[in-house]
């Protein structure tokens, strides 16, 4: 077997899930679920009926690439979304089975092995599949910590010169998981003159860029940034976006990648081999999906809410305010974090994830330590119920001394 399975840390969920084992929690509360990031909002109707009247196409074998009319739709909504002037769906988009497996199966095809030592940058926090990839593939993950002193933002200085020298490939997110932040022009800039200067691949993971605040005020993308700072073809940069909180379909797996073309075309030789290819079915499902932006702003519309109602009820006992996107509120706890997240269960039947599980000891710390990652994907009512819950918790010093 590869024996870089063995390097391979348990995912956060199989730490949690320990963590709360033999813990009864308080069973006068009904339990409400705030620590995965899965979306809990109805699938739109339309496209259900896509998938179902399309599943005729289940009698076929697809392509890799996929269908013309699928790549165009992602085109388009690039070009609608990015402020784009052109994206080629033939040479600059590909459809994936999820952000999520694409993500990783990059790495694969974009380390190269020969040139050892490899070493793969991943935001620290940060979602774990950027560390199994890079060790997967035979590379060293390597950390920049995301910090509340820096407002989250990347420090690209955290790291020296012949570190840079050895990377192969950058994993970004943004709006981060689990912080929300946004990545500003400035960063991508840096972000860029750096690839210029090492050769490296940036891989920028977008899932949540759709779940923001203010319609008025939409999250910056890779792509938009590399066209405005005037990178023809973008250079090094391939995107990774989905379907599953746009449009809340996270059983559909669907999303794509956009960027380079040259490096999208060994991808997806990669991705031949690998058997990639989308169900004619969800293809036609997500062509409907990224067609349609009122489903959307419903969508956001519904978050919103949640934001509002539940950072005004935190306020009064913890340090929280609204990320710029996404979904997660990263918010930093009295007492160490995971102490804190098996009391709130144990007394008040609310799940939410440790930081610290979200992150790997870095330059002398673990950011996501004494941080808490709630994931406003309940319904409002148990949305706010937890809120008033945590705020019990907080208010309670014997809840807190236990």
């Amino acid at each position: 077997m590869n024996p870089n399975l063995d390097r391979l840390q348990p995912y956060p969920f199989q730490n949690l899930n320990k963590l709360l084992e033999g813990i009864e929690p308080e069973r006068s509360y009904s339990p409400v679920r705030l620590h995965i990031g899965e979306p809990k909002h109805p699938t739109p109707d339309f496209i259900r009926q896509a998938l179902t009247e399309n599943l005729a196409g289940m009698a076929l074998y697809p392509t890799t690439l996929g269908s013309r009319s699928l790549r165009t739709s992602i085109a388009a909504w690039l070009i609608r979304r990015y402020g784009l002037p052109d994206i080629n769906p033939d040479t600059e988009v590909i459809p994936v089975n999820g952000s999520r497996e694409a993500l990783f199966s990059f790495a694969q095809a974009a380390i190269d092995p020969s040139l050892s030592p490899a070493i793969v940058i991943c935001p620290n926090p940060f979602y774990q599949i950027y560390e199994g990839a890079a060790l997967l593939a035979g590379a060293t993950p390597c950390f920049l910590n995301a910090l509340p002193e820096n407002n989250f933002a990347l420090d690209y200085a955290q790291l020296t010169d012949a570190t840079w020298s050895r990377v192969q490939l950058v994993y970004v997110c943004s709006p981060g998981n689990p912080t929300g932040r946004v990545m500003s022009m400035d960063e991508w800039r840096h972000l860029f003159e750096l690839s210029d200067r090492h050769g490296f691949v940036i891989a920028s993971d977008e899932c949540y860029a759709e779940i923001y605040f203010d319609e008025n005020v939409r999250p910056l993308g890779a792509l938009e940034a590399a066209h405005q700072l005037g990178r023809s073809g973008f250079p090094r940069l391939v995107v990774f976006s989905s379907l599953s909180k746009r449009s809340n379909v996270p059983g559909m797996r669907s999303g794509f990648a956009a960027g380079d073309a040259s490096i999208l075309k060994k991808f997806l030789l990669y991705r031949t081999y690998h058997g990639g290819a989308m169900n004619p079915a969800v293809q036609a499902a997500s062509k409907a999906a990224w067609d349609d932006e009122f489903h959307v702003i419903e969508n956001r519309r519904l978050y919103r809410e949640k934001f509002a109602a539940a950072t005004a009820l935190l306020r009064g006992t913890l340090q929280v305010s609204a990320p710029d996107a996404a979904f997660y509120l990263w918010v930093r706890t009295p007492v160490n974090d995971v102490e804190f997240t098996q009391r709130l269960y144990r007394h008040y039947n609310v799940t939410v994830l440790p930081g610290s599980y979200l992150a790997r000891y870095a330059h002398g710390i673990n950011p996501g330590q004494n941080f808490i990652r709630i994931a406003l994907v309940a319904p409002l009512a148990e949305c706010v119920d937890a809120a008033g819950r945590i705020n019990g918790l907080l208010s309670s010093q014997c809840a807190l001394d236990t």
